[in-house]
């Protein structure tokens, strides 16, 4: 448990302290939207991603929304450690958002 709190607060810390936020925009049927990219938004997916655990219904959910945020996570190397880790991989297939090819 302390593991984890301490990784959820390295993960804020970094995220706030990124000078550039991170940005993707997405193309829906309708138009383009602006999808913002906000790291913190995934803290329910920590634990998932640094233990084995099972992700929360709350970090599936922050998943599918952020999936077009995924590639710059990827590309940042404060945040690629969480998400192509082996437990980042499994967290991806529980939630059947498919890993990124960017």
């Amino acid at each position: 448990m302390k593991f984890t709190t301490l990784m959820v607060i390295t993960l804020v810390i970094i995220a706030m302290s990124s000078p550039v936020p991170i940005r993707a925009t997405s193309v829906e049927s309708f138009g383009e939207v602006a999808q913002s990219c906000v790291v913190t938004e995934l803290a329910p997916c920590l634990p998932a991603m640094t233990t084995a655990g099972d992700p929360t219904t709350e970090c599936c959910d922050k998943l599918v929304e952020q999936k077009p945020c995924l590639c710059g996570y990827i590309r940042n190397p404060a945040y690629s450690m969480y998400v192509t880790s082996p437990n980042g991989r499994k967290v991806l297939d529980f939630c059947k958002v498919p890993f990124p090819s960017c």
